[in-house]
């Protein structure tokens, strides 16, 4: 069975993004050593455009050959002409409601039943599948999300997108691997107990 991973960058104090949503203030923390680590271990996470400015656009998945991401997540890529940001990967998947025609033919669009399909996926044989983002959607798969990778970056921002908006609940998790990189870059591994 496939695992649910929810790979995401955050500050130390927990935010995915500034209240709007947007996160490229995390790109000043992208030194060389953290860009070595994310080429090595996730080449998969790394968009089109960035994988063949690093000359890694044919390196294989090491992780997941499937991406999950939000609305919200998807529309800055599709604004700067990237439709297929992960076409890299097998499977490509947006959840929207607004979105009616994949604006690429290997983008697949989710609009029913999200729980659902996710477990349909994760029935599928593969690798695993990337929770790329964002709050509301880590909100809604919070119970079937089965890792978490968690890329915490040295910065401290007060206030922002918060990593879910799952509500309320004390879920158990089992650490499984840290890495500290010399920029202040912390990348953390936990298991969801079940």
């Amino acid at each position: 069975m496939r695992k649910l991973t929810y790979f995401i960058a955050t500050s130390v104090d927990g935010f995915i993004g500034a209240p709007d949503g947007d996160g490229d203030f995390f790109y000043s923390h992208l030194d060389r050593e953290f860009i070595d680590f994310l080429k090595a271990e996730y080449p998969e996470t790394i968009a089109a455009s960035g994988r063949t400015q690093l000359g890694i656009e044919d390196v294989d998945p090491q992780h997941f050959d499937a991406v999950l991401m939000g609305r919200g997540t998807y529309e800055p890529g599709l604004k700067l002409g990237m439709a297929s940001p992960y076409g890299h990967i097998r499977q490509q998947y947006v959840v929207s409601h607004s979105l009616t025609t994949p604006p690429d033919p290997t983008v697949r669009l989710i609009s029913g039943d999200l729980v659902a399909r996710v477990r349909e996926l994760k029935a599928e044989d593969g690798l695993g599948i990337w929770l790329c983002g964002g709050a509301d959607l880590a909100g809604q798969l919070i119970d079937e999300i089965d890792e978490f990778v968690v890329k915490t970056y040295p910065v401290f921002v007060g206030t922002g997108m918060p990593m879910s908006r799952a509500g309320f609940g004390v879920r158990p998790l089992e650490l499984t691997g840290i890495k500290a990189l010399g920029g202040g870059q912390l990348v953390t591994s936990y298991a969801v107990k079940r």
